[in-house]
């Protein structure tokens, strides 16, 4: 049994507003995602952990799937 594992997928998560104002743990969660300023982009594993950090944050960041 050596099937292949389908490629993991990623979301791209650009930061497109200000943690300037937000509420602590939001500005924590946009930290944790690997983000530090504005048009800041990461790749981020497909993970029901990340997409519930991205729902959390979600009118300050952008999401693509790749």
């Amino acid at each position: 049994m050596t099937a292949k594992k389908a490629a993991a997928a990623k979301l791209k998560v650009t930061q497109v507003k200000s943690v300037i104002g937000r509420p602590a743990n939001q500005r924590a969660t946009v930290r944790a995602l690997g983000l530090k300023r504005i048009n800041d982009t990461v790749e981020q594993a497909d993970t029901p952990v990340i997409r519930g950090m991205i729902f959390k944050v979600k009118h300050l960041v952008k999401v693509e799937e790749l």
